[in-house]
């Protein structure tokens, strides 16, 4: 996953939602990416796949 850092990814939460964004950090406890609304932070337990956008 840290090759993706600095990347525009796509986050697919378990509960069915999608980001997209700039993955900034990958944490311990949670993965912020930025985004064109501001920043998003998602708790680790909540992803399901961090894939790069093509």
């Amino acid at each position: 996953m840290i090759e993706l850092i600095g990347k525009i990814v796509i986050v697919e939460a378990i509960e069915g939602i999608t980001y997209t964004g700039k993955l900034i950090e990958i944490g311990e406890e949670e993965v912020h990416l930025e985004s064109e609304m501001g920043w998003i932070v998602i708790p680790n337990d909540r992803i399901a796949t961090i894939k790069e956008k093509k």
